[in-house]
């Protein structure tokens, strides 16, 4: 057996003696407070974030770049794995996590700039993300480094997911929609593995959002207002 499954089978020993007891609740059904939208990238921890540790209280969604958006034979749509919980266990909360340094920001900035070929099933991915971020890189203030534009983009692209969530009929009015990036690379200020937030049901000036919500002011950023 390869060693790095052995140790991921001890460390679910672990959790499975710990967490015992924590499923008294939700064995039969789930009622999860919020759906977390996150991007597939193994230095995203999508409960650890927000020290979760309640089984059935995070409806947690991976997937490259963040998305919320599918394709359908009418069009894009909200995707599937995003909606399920909000159209059917009642979830009122809805948190869209972008991270710095994006493989699938950075990947998609290429494409839009340059030759870039990628297996097809991530090409397929790049391509969702593509028309929503093309305005973003077109936009881009002039002079930025690589890691300075995709950082940016990062920021685009959560506001242009909350966007797809505000605007579609599938998602009802009373649902809280919340843009946010996970920073490990210290590009805002605050520590390591701080959630910082940039958008909230589509707003996304800085001042107007910590006016709007003063009890997480102080986690209220953004590097990009354009």
């Amino acid at each position: 057996m390869n060693g790095t499954i052995v140790e991921l089978l001890d460390g679910n020993a672990a959790h499975a003696e710990a967490f015992a007891d924590r499923f008294d609740d939700v064995q039969d059904a789930q009622h999860p407070d919020a759906v977390t939208v996150c991007c597939s990238d193994s230095r995203v921890l999508q409960d650890q974030m927000w020290g979760n540790e309640e089984p059935g209280h995070l409806f947690t969604v991976g997937n490259i770049g963040n998305r919320v958006v599918q394709r359908a034979e009418a069009g894009e749509e909200v995707s599937g794995d995003v909606l399920y919980p909000i159209a059917h266990t009642g979830t009122e909360a809805a948190v869209v996590v972008g991270h710095t340094g994006c493989g699938a920001v950075t990947a998609t900035y290429r494409a839009l700039t340059d030759e870039l070929s990628e297996p097809a099933g991530i090409e397929h991915c790049l391509d969702l993300l593509k028309p929503h971020l093309e305005p973003g890189v077109e936009a881009l203030p002039d002079g930025l480094d690589g890691a300075a534009a995709v950082n940016r983009l990062v920021e685009y692209n959560v506001d242009r997911q909350i966007e797809f969530l505000v605007e579609s009929d599938e998602v009802p009015a009373s649902v809280d929609l919340v843009g946010a990036v996970y920073d490990f690379q210290d590009v805002y200020s605050g520590a390591r593995g701080e959630i910082h937030v940039i958008n909230v049901d589509g707003e996304r000036s800085v001042d107007g959002l910590r006016d709007d919500h003063p009890d997480v002011a102080d986690r209220i950023d953004r590097i990009w207002e354009y």
